[in-house]
């Protein structure tokens, strides 16, 4: 069972770092979103951290502490998404939908080394213009 999960994870990692593709949209997006996420769980540590100074046995109240930096991790990377996303939206007969879109992997060969690797893409915003 142990070979089992190494044989797994090193497939894993092999498919996550090995296979390359070329990027078509911004890459700042993650980096913005990562950020912050992990801003928003420091501030949420903060926070936390206050709130337990006014606690009678504040070392019996630690985990105000994680609390409030799992909070600010779940709030700071909601603030990165809706930050980053420009639009999840479709437009037909000029009515405006908001949906989470739907992600579609995809099969393509990577220019620079001639493999197939799979990819994924969400469509944005979708509509018809007339």
């Amino acid at each position: 069972m142990k070979r089992f999960r190494k044989i797994v994870a090193l497939t894993t990692l092999f498919a996550m770092f090995g296979a390359t593709t070329s990027a078509f949209a911004d890459d700042n997006a993650f980096r913005d979103t990562f950020m912050s996420a992990f801003y928003g769980g420091a501030v949420g540590a903060l926070v936390g951290g206050a709130l337990m100074v006014f606690t009678k046995k504040p070392a019996d109240h630690l985990d105000y502490m994680g609390f409030g930096a799992a909070a600010g991790v779940l709030a700071g990377t909601a603030y990165g998404v809706a930050k980053s996303t420009r639009a999840l939206a479709s437009i037909e007969n000029g009515n405006l939908k908001i949906a989470m879109p739907t992600i579609i992997p995809d099969l393509a060969e990577s220019p620079s080394s001639k493999q197939m690797v799979v990819s994924f893409r969400a469509n944005i915003l979708q509509g018809t213009f007339n």
